[in-house]
């Protein structure tokens, strides 16, 4: 896949239990890491702009689940106030989605992609305290590993942690630099057997995401998204009594729509969370 984002030479390269979080991304005091970089090349007035996904294949399968604008920050640097605004839309993969809600009444989905501009006004070039762009942008990157983490954190998804970082270039010309990141993420359902009985569901899924952060020239653009990283499939199959496998069980019980869902491999979702990624402006 030639959009995936790719690492440094030197290194190889989202309201319910199981639902997509409702919460902002930036929201909290790491927002003045983000705030910093944001305005450094000027700013602007009136509503900040939606992140725009340029990538046709958010109209393919996704669905926007949520839209928010927020001040996310306010600070005094000497005699000048900064205040950073942010534009968050947060999608979710509706065939994983609706395949989990027909199979064992599950609500939301593990595969989630998010983007989120922030824009800091006035610019601030001329603050003092020595702020420069370099620490800004170690700030940034830092704030928006934390913001990550709690966004999966609250999405059901637990135990995230950093596997790789890299750079990756993205379709506006900019360099971003980007994680690799891994998590569980706990399913709980009710099976319907073929004999009318039910078998509860209380498996933990791997989880895989990716992460990316880069100036545009006037804000800060952060993008990233989390998949499964086995078919649930398999997490069906082990929830399953012995006599039973995930095939003939699924075969009996949904329809082909679902059961290609939940089969469907990592590393398609790879490729869709790295092109939407890189897509983002």
């Amino acid at each position: 896949m030639n959009e995936r984002p790719t690492g440094r030479e030197t290194a190889g390269p989202s309201e319910n239990a199981t639902g997509v979080t409702r919460r902002r991304l930036l929201a909290g005091g790491g927002a003045v890491a983000v705030a910093g970089l944001a305005g450094c090349l000027g700013g602007r007035d009136g509503p900040v702009p939606a992140p725009e996904v340029t990538s046709d294949r958010i109209d393919d399968g996704w669905r926007l689940l949520d839209e928010s604008e927020s001040t996310v920050f306010e600070q005094s640097y000497g005699p000048v106030t900064v205040t950073a605004l942010e534009h968050t839309r947060i999608y979710e993969y509706v065939s994983v989605a609706e395949a989990l809600s027909e199979t064992f009444g599950a609500s939301g989905s593990p595969v989630v992609f998010f983007a989120t501009r922030i824009d800091v006004r006035p610019a601030i070039d001329g603050l003092p305290a020595g702020i420069g762009r370099d620490q800004l942008m170690a700030e940034v990157e830092t704030a928006a590993i934390d913001a990550f983490r709690s966004q999966l954190n609250a999405s059901g998804i637990e135990n995230v942690e950093i596997v790789d970082e890299g750079t990756s270039t993205v379709r506006s010309g900019h360099t971003a630099t980007t994680w690799q990141l891994t998590g569980e993420f706990a399913v709980d359902g009710e099976l319907p057997l073929p004999d009318g009985s039910t078998t509860s569901l209380g498996e933990t899924v791997d989880i895989e995401s990716r992460l990316g952060v880069w100036h545009d020239g006037t804000d800060v653009l952060v993008a990233g998204g989390a998949y499964p990283a086995e078919p649930l499939t398999q997490v069906i199959d082990e929830a399953l009594p012995n006599a039973i496998d995930a095939e003939t069980f699924l075969e009996e019980t949904v329809d082909e729509e679902t059961r290609a869902a939940l089969a469907t491999e990592p590393g398609a979702f790879d490729e869709e969370i790295s092109a939407l990624l890189i897509s983002v402006e």
